[in-house]
């Protein structure tokens, strides 16, 4: 849905964005990774109004980020 704007499950353009922030204490539609709020990865999610499947998505920028971060678990 970010790339095509097409809903993959029932074909809607019908597409709306949220994006991710960083609230205090760590609230909002992030990935901590790291000790403090400043080391937050926003993940912005895509809605179909039509059928309500959503996808998340990180910026390409962030991608290395969650790569190095001692929080993930492989």
């Amino acid at each position: 849905m970010k790339n095509t704007k097409v809903c993959p499950k029932c074909q809607s353009r019908d597409i709306v964005r949220f994006n991710g922030y960083a609230g205090a204490h760590g609230a909002g539609n992030n990935i901590m990774v790291g000790g403090t709020i400043f080391s937050a990865v926003n993940v912005n999610r895509y809605v179909c109004c039509s059928c309500g499947f959503t996808e998340e998505w990180i910026d390409k920028e962030d991608i290395e980020k969650v790569v190095n971060s001692k929080k993930a678990i492989r």
